[in-house]
């Protein structure tokens, strides 16, 4: 990772530079589009979800204009970082981890609880096998627990595994399996969560400080306001600020 960094670095230093003029420019807003309630393509084949919504609020507030720009999962901070677009605003958690190979805004949410869904209410999830999405904080956790990880590029993949019985049961935000959940009578939430992770922020170069200090204080604009917290709620995403 380090080499991708260096090898990009100039693609990386020009696209800071094109918003160092202060006009209003066209920032690439990059997202999974795969994980509702955060992001998702609607039936029109557009991004839509709560970050679409807050994504279009913070550029308007910062004036910027944005365009949206889908990227799978598993690549998505290498090609932030190549220069394939400008943020990242995906439901990635702040980890210092990750912080260490891109930069974060402000968290957009508080730390959201990570719950497991299994087909039976004694599902095992000391010993047993979990799934989970690859490169999220709840892969992370499993791996650092005693049960056995298994591990999806998509979180359609990781419930298809639980429902096949690859998997005892899966761990994501709960925000992402609550309506899941209600569709699915086969489906339980298991009593136990998880609070893991710095709430969710949006991932940017380490050489556009210039372009996170635009969103920082948009974001923060919306929390002193009440607007983020409107979005929360209308999303059923977490707590309020």
């Amino acid at each position: 990772m380090k080499k991708l960094i260096l090898t990009t670095a100039a693609v990386a230093l020009t696209a800071g530079m094109a918003l160092a003029d202060g006009h209003a420019k066209t920032v690439r807003m990059g997202t999974e589009g795969a994980y509702p309630p955060y992001n998702f393509i609607n039936d029109a084949g557009e991004v839509d979800g709560f970050e679409r919504e807050l994504g279009d609020e913070l550029c308007a507030r910062a004036e910027l204009t944005c365009e949206w720009v889908t990227n799978e999962w598993d690549s998505i901070i290498p090609n932030l970082v190549s220069g394939n677009y400008d943020t990242i605003i995906a439901g990635m958690s702040i980890t210092d981890e990750r912080d260490e190979v891109i930069d974060f805004t402000q968290n957009y949410t508080l730390p959201d609880p990570s719950a497991y869904l299994a087909l039976s209410a004694d599902a095992d999830i000391s010993g047993g096998v979990i799934a989970a999405q690859t490169n999220t904080i709840q892969a992370a956790f499993i791996a650092d627990s005693g049960a056995t990880l298994v591990e999806f590029a998509t979180p359609e993949e990781t419930i298809a595994a639980v429902k096949n019985g690859e998997a005892d049961a899966v761990l994501a935000d709960k925000a992402f399996l609550a309506p899941i959940e209600a569709d699915d009578a086969d489906l339980v939430f298991l009593e136990q969560e998880e609070l893991i992770g710095g709430g969710v922020g949006m991932g940017l170069r380490e050489s556009d400080g210039e372009l996170r200090g635009k969103f920082d204080a948009a974001i923060q604009s919306m929390k002193d306001d009440g607007s983020l917290n409107a979005l929360l709620t209308k999303w059923e995403i977490g707590g309020a600020f």
